[in-house]
């Protein structure tokens, strides 16, 4: 998993194509003239063990051996049962990158006792350091380089947008597609069944090393989810990015994977997941199509506003429908606008106002002087022509009107041509201009949404969350897993009720009061304890693990009484229940019996809350109806931790719980401030707790006096994985400083935005020139994001802060590392406040950083150091760092070793020169 050697597949000077030749239907015949239709600049080498002399005029050998240099690249088109040993023998002959086209069915059937095809593949990559993208993969396209090392059937054009996709079909379709629409492409790659480099790979690759505009992402399963997040995070903070996903149902779901517990459609978590990452997300090929048209052609939107010009008000009205039902603003018109056309005299339907009805005896003049006034006013982000044809403005001469005039138009024009045998040639007029053209009004609004969903994830991405609401402590989390500890010693992979009360209730989460009892007389006695009708649960096996009732809602309330009044009622229930459990559950005895005070109230909500693991994604957080008879199934929606108060409140109002809250809570800004700090909580129990495997809280009743946890179970399993790394709370330490000041450094966090902002007003002109290499006097709100808003494993930024005199939290100094995604090499800068000089804050930062890099594996840590920065210079020699002169950049390469490599994989990575 890296982007090292990447650069031989997209920037190769030689290609060696294994397996070609001259038959009519030999793969590697294709992409030998493909390579040379796309005009390839570099050296081609074909290989062929029949030993052809050339093959299309390219000089062919028998072996790899007899070629007279390693290539940059190698195709292997040859078939799968020897593509191991050639990457084998590829990899000894010194080549970095192999494209395998070749594939088949038994790529995972066992043979002969040695291995399958594709561990084989993998580890002849491992062994000698080669990288592989395939097998079964169409190839990669990079038109700007003249690179078309693919089986695809046409050519094509450079463009902005990067494809990359898990199907070759999908690929060669989207080829075709945008041939006829005058489209090209930056990159276009699909992986196919790829053992080595993954999407991931391309997008970190793409994402450093492209000045691709958007990345088009086709996407069939996902292997390594955190990888995976990293990669998209990091992509779509500087580019747009959408996504199509196959698999959505579980018709069409093919990778065998266990349902998600109290997850009633997995497909969900790759909503939240996209949603999370900055990602747009596209449900349709016809949508991805569009998608496509959409991003080559438009110019960044200024916002969501959009005005509608049409010759018809029917048209004009479906394509607000869908502008509205999917979340747009119809733009509102000023006043200079408002009098310009009724000045004009053109509306026929709302004159002065959008949309714009021109009516169908509007001539192609009389539409061209409309746009030009709508599209004037600063109140509109873009406009949309929906035309119909008419005797008086024929579709085609409409279009030519359109764009012989469209440098009159100061904002981003999209274009609907409604009919299909006249439409036909105006489109192809838009599609000549570059004008963005769509069937119906419909369809353009989608694609003009795409770009304003776009717009507003990245104003949710950079907004500073407020300050977490609870935070644990190392006394909580060992508390916690001393419970689970104990339960796992015991054999079990579940909390008991009073066990998972007592966890609950560490993380600040009010369970409701209750007595627990083993027999008839512990519960007459425990029954004294409250005044009222009572509830009365037994706990066994059988309903200590969460989310048990997936296609049985109702069953969640069997093993319950209710409205006990007496200590004899409660006495009689222990012997009910102890009953019905011995006929119904024979093989589960009876552990204990939970009795609590009945939960009523007129104005009381009962919710569900939880956290549940995905074979995929890792922990989830999930949020909804609640309740014993609800089918809280189709309410319930879910997210990603971590959570902030941003998110979680996010993830709240996505369900019908929140329009519940909104329409009967007395104070519905309280309720739902009560909900955002629950899943907080959850969130952090999931982070802190890694065996915690899934934890339901259902039901929760909330009402003015607050919110109450009734029931819950808790089941473990081994320790998670996460899709986004969460907090670092284990690296949280406290120092004291010479001058007597109590210290702690501790990882960064989203919420430290307002502390950044105030350290930076502490730095002089020369502390900001040494961190950024130029005078930079404000940090903007994508400044602060970036620097507080980090990807945890494959960044890492510690803070050193104290509470001031005047009992607020001040930052003191700060050290960064950025990990490549091979976490071979990662680059350091430290800043500290130059009133704090001299105080070993500098020296602290580093050596925490050095020893947090050490531990995870990395193997080298680099800086630049401008050449008059004397006091970082002195402080990274005293720490043993290598320095170095580097006269290209006028800078001080400070290098210092963490670790040795190993493994060959790492050597070859650590020797090798950043591509």
């Amino acid at each position: 998993m890296s982007t090292r050697f990447l650069d031989h597949f997209f920037k190769p000077r030689t290609i060696a194509v294994i397996g070609a030749s001259a038959k009519p239907h030999s793969l590697g015949g294709l992409v030998i003239r493909n390579l040379q239709e796309g005009g390839f600049p570099g050296v081609l080498w074909a290989v062929n063990p029949k030993g052809y002399k050339s093959v299309f005029d390219v000089p062919c050998v028998k072996r790899v051996s007899h070629l007279p240099s390693p290539p940059d690249l190698a195709v292997i088109c040859s078939p799968v049962s020897t593509v191991p040993g050639r990457i084998a023998r590829l990899g000894r002959f010194g080549v970095k990158a192999a494209l395998v086209l070749s594939g088949g069915p038994h790529l995972d059937d066992e043979l002969d006792g040695k291995g399958s095809i594709r561990s084989r593949m993998l580890s002849a990559a491992r062994n000698s350091g080669i990288r592989v993208l395939g097998p079964e993969c169409m190839g990669l396209i990079v038109p700007g380089n003249k690179l078309n090392a693919s089986y695809a059937n046409r050519s094509v054009k450079v463009g902005r947008v990067a494809y990359l996709g898990q199907s070759g079909m999908l690929g060669t379709a989207m080829i075709d597609w945008a041939a006829g629409r005058g489209i090209g492409f930056s990159h276009l790659i699909t992986v196919g069944d790829s053992v080595d480099v993954m999407l991931p790979d391309l997008i970190d690759y793409i994402s450093q090393f492209s000045p691709t505009q958007a990345l088009l992402l086709h996407l069939e399963r996902i292997l390594d989810a955190q990888h995976f997040m990293t990669a998209l995070r990091d992509a779509s903070r500087n580019r747009l990015v959408l996504a199509i996903k196959s698999g959505r149902t579980a018709e069409s779901d093919l990778t065998g994977l266990p349902p998600t517990p109290g997850i009633a459609n997995r497909d969900q978590l790759f909503d939240a997941a996209f949603a999370r990452a900055g990602v747009v997300r596209v449900n349709d090929s016809d949508e991805l199509f569009d998608a496509l048209e959409t991003l080559s052609r438009m110019k960044p939107l200024r916002g969501d506003r959009l005005a509608i010009v049409s010759n018809g008000l029917g048209p004009a009205l479906l394509a607000i429908d869908k502008l509205i039902s999917t979340g747009g603003r119809l733009a509102v018109f000023n006043e200079q606008t408002y009098r310009a056309l009724l000045d004009a005299n053109v509306d026929m339907s709302r004159p002065g106002d959008n949309p714009v009805d021109l009516g169908g005896n509007a001539t192609p003049e009389t539409l061209v002087d409309t746009l030009e006034i709508v599209a004037a006013d600063p109140g509109v982000d873009a406009v949309l022509v929906v035309h119909a044809p008419t005797r008086m403005a024929p579709s085609k001469t409409t279009a030519q009107a359109i764009v012989a005039n469209r440098k009159r138009f100061r904002r981003n024009l999209l274009t609907s041509w409604m009919g299909l045998e006249e439409a036909i040639s105006a489109r192809h007029e838009c599609n000549l201009a570059g004008i963005p053209t769509y069937i119906s009004p419909e369809q353009a609004v989608k694609a003009f949404m795409h770009m304003v969903v776009y717009q507003r994830v990245q104003v949710l991405l950079q907004e500073t969350p407020p300050s977490l609401p609870f935070t644990t402590t190392p006394d909580i989390r060992a508390r916690c897993r001393t419970l689970i500890e104990e339960a796992k010693a015991a054999g079990r992979e579940y909390l008991w009720h009073h066990e998972t009360a007592q966890v609950i209730e560490a993380y600040g989460i009010t369970v409701a009061p209750s007595r627990y009892v083993t027999d008839v007389q512990e519960g007459r006695h425990a029954a004294l304890a409250f005044d009222g009708a009572m509830a009365l649960k037994v706990v066994h096996e059988g309903n200590s693990r969460p989310f048990r009732y997936r296609n049985h809602p109702h069953r969640i309330s069997a093993g319950l009484l209710q409205d006990l009044t007496t200590p004899e009622e409660v006495a009689l229930g222990v012997s009910r229940l102890a009953a019905n459990v011995s006929e119904k559950y024979p093989s589960f005895g009876v552990h204990e019996y939970c009795l609590q005070p009945m939960q009523r109230g007129m104005h009381s909500m009962q919710l569900c809350a939880g956290i549940t693991r995905d074979p995929i994604f890792g922990p989830v957080v999930v949020f909804g109806i609640g309740g014993y008879k609800a089918n809280i199934l189709a309410d319930r929606q879910v997210a990603l931790p971590p959570l902030n108060m941003h998110l979680a409140r996010d993830l709240a109002r996505r369900t019908h719980a929140a329009r519940l809250i909104q329409e009967h809570s007395s104070d519905p800004e309280r309720d739902m401030e009560r909900v955002c700090q629950l899943l907080v909580k959850l969130s952090q129990m999931a982070s802190d707790l890694l065996e915690l495997r899934g934890l339901e809280l259902n039901p929760l009743m909330l009402n003015r006096d607050g919110m109450v946890a009734l029931d819950f179970a808790m089941d473990l399993g081994p320790p998670a994985r996460f899709a986004i790394m969460p907090y670092p709370e284990e690296l949280r330490e406290w120092v004291t400083l010479k001058n007597g000041w109590d210290v702690e450094i501790r990882p960064i966090r989203a919420e430290d935005a307002p502390l950044i902002t105030r350290f930076h007003t502490h730095l002089s002109e020369q502390s900001i020139r040494f961190r950024y290499f130029h005078n930079k006097a404000d940090l903007t709100q994508r400044d602060l994001s970036n620097l507080s808003h980090i990807n945890y494993d494959r960044q890492m930024a510690f803070i050193a802060e104290r509470i001031s005199d005047a009992g607020e939290k001040e930052m003191l100094g700060v050290v960064r590392v950025w990990n490549d995604p091979d976490n071979i090499r990662t680059e350091f800068s430290v800043i500290i406040r130059d009133d704090l000089q001299g105080l070993g804050i500098g020296t602290l930062l580093m050596k925490k950083m050095i020893c947090y890099c050490k531990s995870v594996g990395t193997l080298e840590m680099i800086g630049k150091i401008m050449v008059d920065n004397h006091p970082m210079r002195s402080l990274v020699k005293r720490l043993g760092f290598r320095l170095h002169y580097n006269m290209e950049e006028e800078v001080v390469d400070a290098v210092l070793r963490l670790n040795e490599p190993t493994s060959e994989w790492q050597r070859h990575r650590l020797e090798s020169l950043p591509d």
